[in-house]
């Protein structure tokens, strides 16, 4: 083989190279396994004060709560989503095992489940809502918060 061959093979072998290695970085998605920082707001669930993160574009909801190795006991993220739908939810590349509430524009709780980390099982609002409410694990049962209760705050806020 001559030098100029060569010079070809490797120039090949190195566009391959570099071709799946940005692939495997895209795959990763945008998030680099890094926890996000969003703003908060205050909600009221009765007595229950509970500082929420704000996931409110598709990026944003899209990371969510993922690589998150901890969360205070009080502390969740609200998803807000444009307009009603049925919303659904997974835990893929999330740690915490955490709660959900879907929740309707009132601040009236549709339906709660509990969600398992690091699975692809659906979670599904039982009706069209444009807020859901991830908190830690057993959260809204140790608290009494069930399908009927109401959450008050300034998204709910008429």
């Amino acid at each position: 083989m001559n030098i100029r061959t060569w010079r070809v093979v490797r120039a090949g072998i190195q566009g391959l190279w570099l071709f799946a290695f940005a692939s495997s970085c895209w795959a990763q998605g945008p998030t680099q396994n890094a926890a996000q920082s969003l703003p908060t707001l205050t909600l009221n669930a009765g007595i229950h004060l509970i500082t929420a993160e704000l996931a409110q574009t598709e990026p944003q909801r899209e990371i969510g709560l993922m690589f998150r190795e901890t969360m205070a006991t009080n502390h969740g993220m609200l998803f807000v989503f444009e307009r009603p739908g049925q919303q659904c939810f997974w835990m893929k590349n999330t740690l915490l095992p955490l709660d959900v509430a879907f929740i309707a524009d009132d601040g009236t709780v549709v339906n709660t489940d509990r969600m398992k980390p690091r699975t692809l099982d659906a979670h599904c609002s039982t009706q069209p809502v444009r807020f859901v409410l991830e908190m830690n694990d057993g959260w809204f049962a140790k608290r009494g918060i069930t399908a009927g209760s109401k959450l008050t705050g300034k998204p709910f806020t008429p």
